[in-house]
């Protein structure tokens, strides 16, 4: 019978796995059909280009040259529709297995990634509101159960008391064409070297876009996640995490670019998964929006309200959740106004997901949080 260590070395097959305190507990023969997997976006997704509300009369107006043609974009309902890197989410939302939670919003509604990130991760009032993770905690209320977290680091979502494991690629594995992909990825928000660059690799026939397939790293830790999650006696709760969405210059092309691989990503989870699909809920958060105006370099800046992406079969999608404040109204007269605490979102999910009770959410989970109450009628 193989060891804990030995299964997820097999599994994995040249990477190396990172075993935090207690992560070896899990008790034998536990199985949860319910399947949870949070993707945490760094640097702050524009809420409004992924999900944008064309039906609006000021959107277009508003965006200036970062508004699409609605033509171009894959319609949901009457007022939104999703950017067209998202072919497969769409693809589910017609199925009814991907949704949507517009204008979503923190307790800290300050601008530095760095804050938010930490108040996004501990799920408190702040920054400096607690030195361990919501998603560790709710691990936590799961009797016999652990969590993992696909990084190179342990992330702060998942620190705390309950057992996580971290797993990330083996360092010094990677190809010339690997290494060119993260090149490009740099040199892509920089609008003087980007194109040259790119001209550059297409010379030697290089096409930095990830192996097996394209998608870039996000897609490669969401399928490494699909295998995990499906594996037996394997974690039931995962992180995956991905940088790079902090769009000040050329967002368009940058977003057309991250867009696709998160949408390759949902791909290949679905695939990895399997039958394991239905039972599974995907979270995808980012820690902020960004401005409604477009700057000088053709970018946004730090806003307030962004959106949360449903997926999974177990996720009543084919709809746009929550309130929408609209764009009659700015924060600031500059960012789009947080109609939801994402907190909300995520209590909504745990607990009609994962079934922790909602004491439990409102205390320790998410501490002094019942002012937050969760969003119902996330989950199918």
């Amino acid at each position: 019978m193989l060891t804990r260590r030995q299964f997820l070395s097999h599994l994995a097959g040249g990477c190396s796995l990172l075993l935090w305190p207690g992560a070896m507990t899990l008790a034998d023969g536990v199985d949860q059909p319910q399947r949870l997997l949070v993707v945490l976006l760094r640097g702050a997704m524009d809420g409004l280009a992924a999900v944008p509300s064309l039906g609006e009369p000021r959107f277009a107006s508003l965006r200036g040259e970062l508004a699409l043609p609605r033509e171009a974009t894959r319609q949901l309902d009457d007022t939104f529709a999703l950017h067209p890197s998202l072919a497969f989410c769409h693809r589910l939302f017609q199925r009814q297995e991907f949704a949507v939670v517009h204008a979503c919003g923190l307790p800290y509604r300050g601008r530095s990634h760095f804050d938010a990130q930490d108040c996004l991760e501990n799920g408190s009032d702040g920054p400096d509101g607690s030195r361990t993770g919501w998603l560790n905690r709710a691990v936590g209320e799961l009797q016999g159960m652990e969590g993992l977290s696909i990084a190179s680091a342990q992330p702060l979502m998942v620190r705390g008391d309950a057992p996580f494991m971290t797993w990330s690629p083996t360092p010094g594995k990677q190809g010339p064409d690997a290494l060119a992909r993260y090149v490009a990825d740099l040199y892509r928000e920089d609008e003087r070297l980007s194109e040259p660059f790119e001209q550059a690799l297409a010379s030697q026939q290089i096409v930095p876009d990830g192996s097996g397939g394209g998608g870039g790293q996000l897609a490669g830790v969401m399928q490494a996640a699909g295998r995990f999650l499906s594996a037996e006696n394997a974690p039931r709760v995962a992180m995956v995490q991905d940088g790079g969405w902090d769009t000040h210059a050329r967002q368009n092309a940058v977003l057309k670019r991250k867009l696709k691989g998160l949408d390759v990503g949902m791909k290949r989870l679905q695939a990895s998964l399997g039958s394991h699909w239905r039972h599974t809920a995907v979270v995808v958060v980012t820690e902020f929006g960004r401005t409604v105006g477009i700057n000088g370099t053709r970018g946004t800046d730090h806003g307030t309200a962004s959106s949360v992406l449903l997926a999974g079969g177990a996720v009543r999608g084919g709809r746009v959740h929550g309130e929408w404040p609209g764009l009659s109204r700015l924060r600031d007269n500059r960012d789009l106004i947080a109609a939801q605490d994402m907190r909300s979102v995520l209590k909504g999910v745990l607990r009609d997901h994962l079934h922790i009770d909602a004491q439990a959410l409102d205390t320790r989970v998410f501490p002094d949080s019942r002012d937050a109450r969760p969003l119902n009628g996330l989950i199918g």
